[in-house]
């Protein structure tokens, strides 16, 4: 363990952030999994936090794994990585299979493990990472709307079109973090409002294509449709009914919550492990916990754009904001739908509630923002030894 700690690189701060949100996510996820134990087990929620427990720590051996690995690299995996993603997503949707009540379809079965795995999740991080690449092959180079057409928008618009018929939420995260990132990158914005557009435009379509063909989609479709239009017209479904509870149980922690593991609308609110999670949080730590936990994701925040300013190469820093921007992006969304501000979506609360994909793609990100910010470290330590070696002064001085 002392020479796995020894070995650790990369950005202090975010590795604290990980390892208390990590450490913070036993409370919740052990309390609000007893509804799923009476439901699905015998009244057992000890195996749910084993099982927690073991996502977790395969999540943070990925996050070790890959932040040795060399950022650069990052640049040729991504484009092998594109089309078995799209290979992925592609057998994913054409499973249209329904589990317990529940639409399975963004849901693959690995073999020989047996393990339920999401393509959308690393799809994600796969495409980001080559945004990244290629903003940075064509950085202050002047590049025609057309160019960047079969190089970098069929890729993107080809994984948001396979993710979008079950899973609205995921692929607009992706489309808005794409977009954020080609900003960043210095894409003209003429051509960033034409893809805007665009996307709208396609969108539009779609819907009503899966309107007039229903059976087209077997998928998620009408689900989240139906969730835009009620929270929009303010209908009272089981979305409301979701909601309402998240509601109740935020009220009832007031500033210091009832105290872990009493949370009692955890009996009621399904999901409440997963896409739910904050409101427990809320109702057994109160408005003080809810603002930590919100802190913790600040401070995720104020660190990857240390990390982004920092780094040497316009890849690393492209990249670090690609991966790491959705993280909390997607955690202050889920928190947004805990008090009615966003429909209901289905994402998951990042490193805090119950769930391997999520779990490990999160890890995967930020080992890939690790691996950029200890490149850092490793050039200031080759310059301080170069520094000793023309100064001998210095290394008698340590001598002696």
């Amino acid at each position: 363990m002392t020479k796995i700690l020894a070995n650790i690189k990369g950005d202090k701060a975010i590795w604290a952030v990980a390892a208390l949100l990590a450490l913070f996510s036993f409370l919740p996820v052990y309390s609000a999994s007893s509804n799923l134990a009476y439901l699905y087990g015998d009244g057992d929620t000890f195996s749910f936090l084993v099982k927690h427990f073991a996502h977790l720590v395969l999540g943070f051996l990925i996050m070790y794994g890959v932040h040795k690995i060399p950022h650069h690299y990052f640049k040729g995996l991504s484009i092998i990585m594109i089309p078995m993603v799209i290979v992925l997503l592609l057998i994913t949707l054409a499973q249209n299979t329904t589990g317990g009540g529940t639409n399975a379809s963004r849901w693959i079965r690995l073999p020989f493990v047996g393990v339920g795995f999401q393509p959308s999740t690393l799809a994600a991080v796969v495409l980001m990472a080559y945004v990244a690449r290629y903003l940075s092959k064509i950085k202050d180079k002047a590049v025609t709307f057309k160019e960047t057409l079969l190089p970098l928008w069929l890729p993107v618009f080809l994984v948001l079109m396979l993710i979008l018929p079950a899973n609205f939420s995921t692929a607009a995260i992706i489309f808005s973090m794409v977009i954020v990132l080609v900003f960043l990158g210095g894409y003209p914005l003429k051509y960033i409002s034409v893809i805007l557009g665009s996307g709208l435009l396609i969108l539009t379509f779609f819907i009503l294509f899966a309107k007039a063909f229903p059976g087209v989609f077997p998928n998620r479709v009408d689900t989240w449709v139906s969730r835009i239009e009620n929270f929009a017209d303010n209908k009272d479904t089981q979305e409301d009914y979701q909601i309402e509870r998240a509601k109740i149980a935020i009220a009832r922690g007031g500033v210091i919550g009832t105290g872990p593991g009493k949370s009692v609308q955890r009996n009621f609110l399904p999901q409440s492990s997963s896409d739910f999670i904050y409101a427990i949080i809320v109702e057994e730590w109160g408005f003080v916990g809810g603002v930590f936990l919100m802190l913790l994701y600040i401070l995720l925040l104020l660190r990857l754009v240390i990390v982004a300013h920092k780094s040497a190469d316009v890849f690393g820093k492209l990249l670090v904001m690609g991966v790491g921007l959705p993280i909390v992006f997607q955690a202050f969304i889920n928190m947004a739908v805990a008090v009615e501000l966003f429909p209901v979506t289905g994402q998951t609360l990042p490193l805090i509630s119950s769930g391997g994909t999520s779990i490990w793609m999160t890890c995967l990100a930020i080992g890939i923002v690790l691996s950029v910010s200890s490149k850092r470290e490793t050039t200031i330590e080759e310059e301080r030894i170069k520094e000793k070696e023309e100064n001998p002064l210095e290394v008698l001085s340590e001598v002696l």
